[in-house]
C-alpha cells in the first residue's frame, strides 16, 4: 500500500511501479519529443502501451497503425497489447505520451490493437445515491477478453464532485490507480484501507490485495484515472469484489429513500 507524486512528467520513461514490489508490475509514462523513436522489447514481459495524449505510429511483426488521442475525459483511448519477446517501435509524430504496463507472463498470444470502438464504456452509479457516485468507466481488456493475459487494463472518469470505487470494496489482486486532473490546480482524495490521500495530477496509488479504495473528486473538477489490476496465480479478476458489510445497505433498492436529504424551506 503507497502513494507516489511524479510532479511534472520529464522527458523519457517515468517509473511509478515495478515488478519487484507487491503490484507485481512495472508501470510508468513514457514523454517523446516529436520526431523521436523508442525501441521497446522485453524477454519476459507482456507489455500493453495506451496513448494519453499526442500522436505516434507504433510498429510491431511487420504491422503499423496510429493512436492518436486529445481528450482523456472524452476520448476512448488506443491500446496495444503485445506477448513477451515481440519488438514495438513507437515514432512521436508531435510530442506525445504513452502509460506502459508490463507484467510477467510466459504466455504466447497473438498482439491485439485496441481502437476506441473496441473500447467497452459503461456509465456506473446513474439514478442513485442522489447522482453523488455517477461516473464512467472504460474497459480495454481484462479476463473476459484477454483471459492469457496476466494483466487487466481500463480508466475511469470522475465526475466533478463525485465518487468512484464505490461502494467500498476490496479484492485479492493488486491494483494500480494513475491520476490526471482537467485543471492544474485541481484535487481530489484516494482511500487505501483507513489511509487518504490528495489526488493531484500525475500521482499515483498501490492498493495491496484486501484494501479497499474509494475515492473522490472535488467539486468543479474531473479527474481522469487508470485501474491497473495483476491477475494472481490460480486467482484471476473476474469482476469480482468484496462489498464492506457495513455499506452494503447502499446497494437495497430503497437505499435512496433511506438516505439524509435537506428540507427544502
Amino acid at each position: 500500500m503507497r502513494f507516489g507524486r511524479l510532479g511534472q512528467l520529464k522527458h523519457g520513461y517515468n517509473a511509478m511501479t515495478t515488478r519487484e514490489s507487491d503490484m507485481l508490475m512495472d508501470i510508468g509514462y513514457q514523454e517523446m519529443d516529436e520526431n523521436e523513436i523508442v525501441e521497446f522489447e522485453d524477454p519476459l514481459q507482456e507489455t500493453a502501451f495506451v496513448i494519453t495524449t499526442g500522436d505516434v505510429e507504433i510498429a510491431w511483426n511487420g504491422q503499423k497503425e496510429i493512436m492518436h488521442r486529445e481528450s482523456l475525459l472524452d476520448e476512448n483511448p488506443y491500446c496495444l497489447h503485445v506477448p513477451h519477446g515481440v519488438k514495438v517501435v513507437v515514432k512521436a509524430l508531435k510530442k506525445s505520451e504513452l502509460l506502459i504496463q508490463k507484467t510477467i507472463n510466459d504466455r504466447d498470444f497473438a498482439p491485439v490493437f485496441y481502437r476506441p470502438k473496441d473500447v467497452q464504456a459503461d456509465v456506473f452509479g446513474g439514478g442513485v445515491w442522489q447522482g453523488t457516485a455517477e461516473r464512467t468507466v472504460r474497459t480495454i481488456f481484462d479476463y473476459d477478453n484477454a483471459p492469457y493475459s496476466n494483466m487487466v487494463n481500463g480508466e475511469v472518469i470522475m465526475t466533478p464532485g463525485c465518487w468512484t470505487g464505490y461502494t467500498p470494496h476490496n479484492h485479492p489482486q493488486p491494483e494500480v490507480y494513475t491520476y490526471k486532473v482537467d485543471r492544474p490546480q485541481g484535487f481530489g482524495c484516494a482511500f487505501i484501507g483507513d489511509n487518504v490521500f490528495k489526488i493531484e495530477d500525475n500521482t499515483w496509488s498501490e492498493i495491496s490485495g484486501g484494501y479497499m479504495h474509494p475515492q473522490c473528486a472535488a467539486p468543479g473538477y474531473a479527474i481522469w484515472y487508470s485501474w491497473m489490476i495483476r491477475h494472481l496465480d490460480g486467482d484471476p479478476w473476474k469482476k469480482t469484489r468484496n462489498d464492506l458489510p457495513e455499506h452494503t445497505w447502499l446497494l437495497e433498492p430503497d437505499a435512496d429513500s433511506k438516505i439524509w436529504q435537506p428540507h427544502k424551506k
